[in-house]
């Protein structure tokens, strides 16, 4: 379902950051029925039962965080091995898209991903 709240933050962004995270938005979105949005973290960020991905909007590129929701917690690991993934930790990851020449690029991995991540949580 998409948020109002999200549509106006994406709405304010520059033009070329906002093709960008549209692209990853509505491919996010796809990925299953049950994937709603909002603003958490004041940037969009998406949800099933919990928050599972934020955008990191800061710095160069778009970055996307793959977490396990709010609150850390004691993980031993999702132990999913992707090129796409740089890990932070053993309950999250990133991914950094360079321009939307490489967004486009990583869509389908990243819908195959995040269809894992979802599994995994």
């Amino acid at each position: 379902m998409k948020d109002p709240a999200v549509i106006a933050f994406i709405d304010a962004l520059d033009p070329t950051l906002k093709k960008q995270v549209e692209a990853i938005r509505t491919a996010l979105l796809s990925v299953n029925p049950e994937i709603e949005e909002g603003i958490k973290w004041n940037v969009p960020s998406f949800r099933t039962v919990e928050y599972f991905a934020t955008f990191h909007l800061r710095g160069e590129g778009v970055k996307l965080i793959l977490h396990t929701g709010a609150k850390v917690k004691k993980s031993k690991g999702l132990k999913l091995e992707d090129p796409l993934l740089e890990w932070l930790g053993t309950d999250r990851a990133m991914i950094t898209f360079a321009d939307l020449k490489d967004v486009k690029a990583k869509l389908p991995g990243l819908k195959r991903l995040i269809a894992e991540w979802l599994k995994r949580l």
